[in-house]
């Protein structure tokens, strides 16, 4: 695993932060949550309050239960979000 990101998974992770958060909808930015620490390709969209704040992922994930998001679903809306940038 490196931890140094590529450029190629520097500029992904910059547009996962310009789609909206994949938990509630919120408008970007948004922040790059990675699923797997160092696994830079599966980063997940999502606000502040929904990351860092103390009921997102990094707190006691209540926004997440209220949303009924999961990292997978979370990283499918993602991933759906960015089709928009090659289709």
């Amino acid at each position: 695993m490196n931890s140094n990101p590529t450029r190629s998974e520097s500029k992904h992770m910059q547009r996962v932060k310009e789609q909206p958060c994949s938990v509630c909808g919120a408008e970007p930015p948004s922040e790059a949550h990675h699923i797997v620490q160092g696994d830079h390709f599966t980063t997940i969209a999502v606000c502040v309050a929904c990351h860092r704040g103390p009921m997102g992922w990094h707190g006691d994930r209540t926004l997440w239960r209220i949303h009924k998001a999961t990292p997978l679903g979370a990283l499918n809306r993602t991933l759906k979000g960015l089709l928009r940038w090659i289709g």
